[in-house]
């Protein structure tokens, strides 16, 4: 039997391999040097739907946009524009448990992924002509999975939230890639080491934060929503998707949910990786 450590360095090291690929133009939506988009044209010219992409990292400062470039490339040419979205983490200071630097922003890390989304429409229109809005699809990966559901579920989050729109989200759809999509199922399993207690401030006003962060405590959305999840993820464990589509069920809605067999996290965004495709089909099955 594989050792789980050595695949997960293994896949982890494929996925990471891959050169950076530049983007063909740079917006920002704030004033902050974190608060930019970068925009990818489908390769070959056209129109294509947009993809909307939140990275991962566990929320985590050392963890930028430019690490999934591949994966956003990969997207760009089965012809998606793309749309990769930088966003504030966590800041460089060791948390005190002295795993890493301490996960997120409260609340900048949420203000940045509504105003990103929210300026998205304009901001296409001038720099990524070759997307089509109407066709818009939001995807994230591990962190940015739970980005992409919080996303997609903000206009219903309580009345008087900042982050909530007037209405519905234009999306087509969701699709989150191993997402931290059950904070209290994550707490338990001390998913990325602490890192959503961190995301939320500490435990001090945890339970009333987690009301409007936790994907599973938003729901039903009524947003078309896949899961794609490795069956050997050790980072985020099968059993965090595995809550949150249950919590979906309970609510009343369906969450579509792709487990791969022989899978653990990076796969998903490697293009290198069979599972990557498995992917970029899931994110055309709701866009096309």
């Amino acid at each position: 039997m594989p050792d789980p450590a050595a695949r997960d360095a293994a896949e982890e090291a494929s996925a990471l391999s891959h050169p950076a690929v530049d983007p063909d133009s740079t917006a920002s939506y704030g004033d902050h040097p974190d608060q930019v988009v970068d925009f990818y044209a489908p390769r070959g010219g056209g129109r294509g739907p947009l993809v909307v992409v939140l990275h991962g990292g566990a929320w985590r400062a050392p963890y930028d946009r430019w690490h999934i470039t591949p994966f956003v490339d990969y997207l760009a040419r089965r012809g998606f524009a793309v749309a990769n979205v930088e966003y504030r983490r966590g800041g460089a200071i060791p948390s005190p448990r002295g795993n890493g630097p301490v996960a997120g922003r409260w609340p900048e890390t949420f203000d940045d992924v509504a105003a990103a989304l929210d300026a998205l429409p304009a901001l296409a229109r001038t720099h990524l002509p070759g997307a089509d809005t109407r066709r818009t699809v939001v995807t994230g990966h591990s962190a940015g999975g739970h980005l992409a559901l919080w996303a997609a579920a903000r206009h219903v989050l309580p009345a008087g939230s900042p982050w909530r729109p007037a209405g519905p989200p234009p999306l087509r759809g969701v699709v989150a890639l191993a997402p931290i999509a059950h904070f209290e199922r994550a707490v338990e399993l001390d998913v990325c080491g602490g890192a959503v207690r961190q995301l939320l401030g500490g435990d001090a006003d945890f339970a009333a934060r987690a009301e409007c962060a936790d994907p599973a405590a938003l729901l039903p959305t009524g947003i078309a929503t896949a899961v794609v999840q490795g069956r050997e993820d050790s980072v985020v464990p099968q059993a965090v998707a595995e809550a949150y589509v249950d919590a979906a069920a309970k609510a009343g809605e369906t969450v579509g949910l792709t487990l791969l067999d022989g899978v653990g996290h990076f796969p998903l965004i490697d293009p290198a990786a069979d599972a990557c495709a498995v992917v970029a089909e899931e994110i055309a099955q709701l866009a096309w």
